[in-house]
């Protein structure tokens, strides 16, 4: 039913896509940046769509080596007053050394950031299916695409007259993967398949049309750690079958349905009966049935979202890799591509994480997708800012129950903090450093510079958020206890600044970044940097509310009231008129650096506004003026981000024409070179990183919709090449849902649905009205 407002039909009920939701390919992937990620948040498959020799990489995201430990050291509350001490002295390379010594896990950690063989462990590549074909000579009209819409992913090609169209999606209503292998004359489907695993597979079983494997991974200490298994089901139609060493064969078939699936003792279960009972299911269905249920679970939920960005002529009948090129040298001729972008980012989150399974672990450094055993950085959750990236769109792009699994890791850490705390600090609550995994870790990494930065406040940032998104009490006073926990630790652990008055945390660091002291040495380890004094008083504030929210009249809640005095300003600014990233105004070792953690409270948090803040406002754009654009991938996705809070839409759509930035390079780097987008539109760090794509994604909707500035803000950095657009379904705090359409950059209508009744601020093309829903 259509409705009405200033004189334009808008808003037809239902949201259909109004632009192409393809990424689409004229040749098969040369490189696994190429390939085409399907996933339900459990599984995943990634097809190359080569003619002969296709492999199809497969994933399962609790695919983790390692094993529960305890990494704490029970030592180190012993030598935090002398790491204090040597802080107050200003003796901070000295404080350095101490923590090095004394501060960090015991054992071998992350492994360096090779883990797979410790007990931390990695994230790892379930292994391989692979695909022989028989085609001789080059074949014709070929294309390869994944529809976001579907979520599923086509080859096509015509070899010898004949069409061969090959279809693959992982379902959201069945635990499975299926690929359907069909041409357009009977008899024309001949192969032979075969699974592969580089190591830790203990029994590889072809029988008939079925390929049962398992196996476990190591744990670390020596033994065998998490079970794993996957079974693999041919069904065809004509033709003829049979078994040669460890492959299927099938001959001269009309038609052909591969089933598989996978799984892990992670969830308690005997993965090996676990793949029996789902393919025994999953074989019972038609495809067409198979198709249909999947298509009943998925769709509704990428729907919830439409983005049009108007363009003068669309660019879809142009390859993505192409497209990519031509947006880098000029954005404002391809709007589509950057709608596009954008519903990518909520594609991977649907596809990375299964809210409605127990046990549900969130997308990692890489979502649920690897083609290693070492994945980069072991594939595991940095909490400095990373994880939290993997989140920041979930709740404005209306996929606020995606954010639950990380809201449990979280629930869960705060238990196992809790030794941490005692350990470090003999201290109440719970806290956890710069990393965890599906294992629970929570002590600080192996070197202070990078490893000693506490991420507990953060996370409290997305426990907060859900309830502002939600408006969910019952939720609310649920997590209540792990934000207030983690206030106590650092209640009881900040200390006096000497110089200031003010408490702050100690030891700590400006997460991976380090300042020249006056002796000329570099160091990292401070008192009280920028981002923990914003952390902490954000934290604070929530507990304060959430407080006043529930009617508890906790004790602990009126005791921050008069703490939160007691802290440093959210910002301070330095003589450069900069935000400073310090205590103390030191001199910056790396003027670029990748990590802009002293501008947390622009985004994620709502201390730095244009509006309410103007001042802070314009040092943080100086702050970003001196950082530069250009980072690695997912810190260009952080600016993006930053200069939509500055409502500076122009500048953020420049950034975004830097995070899509055609890349190939996988080889690690950390100053901006090689870092970009690849042709399959992952996040080039590089390697790949989901956390750019999230980010990225996030920074769309920043620049469409903004209300955490007391107000639901239309349009607050919209750039001069989005003119004309429409988007349906973006949320804002509150629980509202909000569609939008402009032109001519103005929004010329809206709606805002939520409880009836309900009075809601709201800016639009520079005025401020109260609407009554």
């Amino acid at each position: 039913m259509k409705y009405i407002l200033a004189g334009v039909a808008l808003f037809c009920a239902g949201i259909s896509q109004a632009q192409d939701m393809k990424l689409w390919y004229k040749k098969p992937a040369q490189q696994w940046e190429e390939t085409l990620p399907l996933g339900n948040g459990q599984i995943g498959m990634m097809p190359d769509g080569k003619i002969n020799d296709e492999a199809i990489v497969l994933n399962e995201i609790s695919m983790w080596s390692g094993s529960k430990q305890d990494a704490n050291n029970y030592e180190a509350k012993h030598s935090v007053l002398d790491i204090q001490r040597l802080l107050f002295a200003g003796k901070n390379d000295e404080a350095e050394a101490l923590v090095n010594q004394n501060f960090v896990c015991v054992g071998e950690g992350s492994g360096e950031g090779n883990g797979a063989n410790v007990p931390y462990g990695a994230f790892q590549n379930f292994g391989y299916l692979n695909f022989l074909y028989f085609h001789q000579g080059q074949p014709s009209a070929y294309k390869r695409w994944l529809d976001l819409t579907e979520a599923k992913a086509y080859t096509t090609f015509t070899h010898d007259g004949v069409q061969y169209t090959r279809e693959y999606f992982t379902s959201f209503a069945d635990n499975i993967g299926i690929i359907k292998l069909k041409a357009d004359k009977k008899k024309s489907i001949t192969f032979a398949m075969h699974f592969y695993r580089e190591e830790h597979v203990d029994s590889h079983r072809v029988n008939g049309n079925e390929i049962l494997i398992s196996g476990a991974l190591p744990d670390g200490k020596g033994g065998k750690g998490l079970r794993f298994a996957a079974k693999f089901k041919v069904l065809v139609k004509g033709g003829t079958l049979q078994n040669h060493d460890n492959q299927i064969i099938v001959k001269g078939a009309d038609e052909a349905v591969v089933l598989y699936t996978a799984s892990t003792s992670y969830y308690g279960h005997d993965p090996v009966a676990y793949v029996e009972k789902e393919l025994k299911k999953a074989e019972t269905k038609s495809y067409a049935a198979l198709d249909k249920a999947h298509d009943t679970e998925y769709k509704p939920l990428f729907n919830r979202v439409s983005l049009q960005l108007t363009d003068a002529q669309p660019k879809d009948q142009i390859p993505t890799a192409e497209r990519l090129a031509a947006f880098y040298k000029d954005p404002g001729q391809d709007n589509g591509l950057a709608a596009l972008y954008y519903q990518f980012g909520r594609y991977l989150t649907l596809s990375s994480t299964a809210p409605k399974v127990a046990k549900a672990l969130p997308p990692n450094l890489q979502g649920l997708w690897a083609h290693q055993i070492q994945t980069p950085w072991n594939g595991d959750y940095h909490l400095n800012i990373n994880a939290q990236m993997n989140h920041w769109g979930v709740e404005v792009s209306n996929l606020s129950e995606y954010h639950t699994p990380f809201i449990e890791m979280i629930k869960n850490i705060a238990v196992e903090g809790k030794k941490t705390a005692k350990a470090y600090y003999d201290a109440p609550g719970w806290v956890v450093y710069m990393m965890t995994n599906p294992w629970g870790y929570t002590a600080p990494g192996e070197h202070a510079s990078w490893g000693a930065s506490t991420a507990s406040g953060w996370l409290c940032n997305h426990l907060w958020e859900h309830y502002q998104f939600t408006g969910d009490k019952d939720y609310l006073r649920e997590i209540y206890p792990v934000l207030k926990e983690a206030a106590e630790f650092y209640k009881a652990t900040m200390v006096k600044d000497p110089k200031t008055g003010w408490y702050v945390t100690s030891p700590s660091v400006s997460p991976e970044n380090g300042f020249r002291m006056e002796n000329g040495k570099r160091a990292a380890v401070v008192m009280g940097p920028t981002i923990d004094n914003q952390i902490v008083r954000e934290l604070y504030e929530s507990v304060i509310a959430a407080d006043q929210l529930l009617n508890l009249d906790d004790a602990f809640a009126k005791a921050l009231q008069e703490d939160i005095k007691l802290l440093p300003p959210a910002v301070r600014l330095s003589k450069s008129g900069r935000v400073m990233e310090w205590l103390e105004d030191y001199e910056e070792v790396e003027p670029q650096h990748r990590h802009v953690s002293h501008l947390y409270g622009l985004y994620p948090a709502r201390f730095i506004s244009p509006v309410s803040t103007p001042e802070w406002a314009a040092a943080a754009k100086k702050t970003l003026e001196v950082r530069g654009d250009e980072g690695t991938g997912w810190s260009r996705a952080w600016k993006i981000l930053f200069w939509a809070r500055l409502h500076d839409g122009d500048h953020a759509l420049e950034i975004l024409r830097q995070l899509l930035q055609p890349a190939l390079n996988q080889q690690t780097t950390y100053g901006g070179a090689g870092a970009g987008t690849y042709p399959n539109l992952f996040c080039a760090h590089p390697p790949f990183q989901i956390d750019g794509n999230f980010g990225g994604s996030a920074g769309i909707a920043e620049m469409l919709i903004q209300s955490h500035d007391d107000a639901i803000h239309l349009l607050p950095a919209l750039p001069k090449a989005w003119a004309d657009g429409q988007v349906k379904g973006l949320k804002a705090r509150g629980n509202y849902t909000v569609d939008i359409q402009w032109k001519d950059g103005k929004v010329v209508d809206y709606k805002i649905a939520g409880k009836k009744g309900e009075q809601v601020r709201v800016l639009k093309n520079g005025e401020q009205i109260e609407v009554t829903l």
